[in-house]
């Protein structure tokens, strides 16, 4: 299996985290932060990763830096689970309907990080969880797992159901993208180096 474990220790979070990219969905995410850790859970589970999280964060000041070092995590443990990336797909684009919201999940394994997200509409708040920390979360992981990442809301106009969505689509497309293909040889690249 490609896993990775990884602690992470700041003066306003402390994150254990251990990652398996070929797992079944399982997962035991606590980050004192209920709707990031229903998301984090809905990605696990549709990726068919095992995870597990636990943040101790600074949650008297606001979400913002237990959502971000969580995303710093996540994408280096994504990073090193994979090693050299000989035989993976790659790429993966990924649609996912939820009720009446669509987003599309768009990545590559390339060792660029870059984060192309336009999501519009969402109301500042789903229940006490800030809304503006979706994005802060995709890009720390795509910074750290060195991933390309586009994130596009198609439609819809619940809030809820637009973030489902792409949590959904981002396991989605993490499971396309680092499957193993009989018909891939080496490294998925024309430089030999991803």
């Amino acid at each position: 299996m490609r896993n990775h474990n990884i602690s992470r220790s700041t003066t306003e979070t402390s994150i254990d985290l251990k990652l398996a990219i070929d797992g079944t969905g399982k997962s035991s995410i606590q980050t004192g932060i209920g709707f990031f850790d229903h998301m984090l859970t809905l990605a696990t589970k549709h990726g068919l990763m095992d995870v597990e999280v636990h943040c101790q964060g600074d949650l008297e000041v606001d979400q913002h830096h237990s959502v971000e070092d969580v995303g710093i995590a996540f994408g280096k443990a994504f990073r090193n689970a994979l090693g050299d990336k000989a035989g993976i797909t790659r790429y993966a684009s990924i649609t996912t309907p939820m009720d009446e919201a669509l987003s599309t999940v768009s990545l590559d394994i390339s060792g660029r990080a870059y984060l192309v997200y336009k999501v519009e509409g969402l109301k500042d708040k789903v229940g006490n969880f800030d809304t503006e920390l979706v994005e802060e979360f995709f890009q720390a992981f795509a910074s750290n797992a060195k991933v390309t990442l586009h994130i596009h809301h198609v439609y819809g106009k619940n809030t809820h159901h637009l973030i489902e969505s792409i949590f959904k689509g981002f396991g989605r497309a993490l499971d396309v993208a680092t499957e193993r293909s009989g018909r891939i040889t080496g490294i998925p690249s024309t430089k030999g180096t991803l």
